[in-house]
């Protein structure tokens, strides 16, 4: 499955974020990378194990970070993917059937990120005077 291109993230969201994160954007993409990778490895763990417990947490991290850049296809997946594994827990099954999507997840995750670089990195960075401070 290939994701590429404008449906990967909602630009009003991300226009949002840019409003409120200011020149912090890109630090805190930086985070997202490092913490999106995290849960990503552990999602892909836990579904090669079988272990619907240990997929809960990292989809719902990944569900929270990626709605907060507007990323609504990959907060969409992980979510999927939260809520079958939710179920899974409670019907003592395994979670066979989150495969497909968690081996979509990472090419999405890795397209969404590019995406997302590449937009902050043409955004003008604003510069922060202070109190009695000029902007050059």
């Amino acid at each position: 499955m290939g994701f590429e291109g404008e449906g990967l993230v909602d630009r009003a969201v991300l226009a949002r974020a840019r409003a409120e994160l200011g020149s912090d954007l890109p630090r805190i993409l930086g985070y997202f990378r490092e913490d999106g990778l995290k849960s990503v490895d552990a999602i892909e763990a836990a579904s090669r194990d079988e272990n619907a417990t240990a997929l809960i947490l990292p989809a719902h991290t990944l569900k929270g970070e990626a709605r907060q850049f507007g990323a609504t296809p990959l907060a969409a997946m992980a979510e999927k993917l939260e809520n079958l594994a939710r179920e899974c827990v409670e019907l003592h099954t395994s979670p066979v059937e989150c495969v497909p999507d968690v081996l979509d997840l990472r090419p999405l995750f890795e397209a969404t990120l590019a995406f997302l670089e590449r937009e902050v990195a043409a955004m003008p960075q604003r510069r922060v005077g202070g109190f009695g401070r000029r902007i050059a």
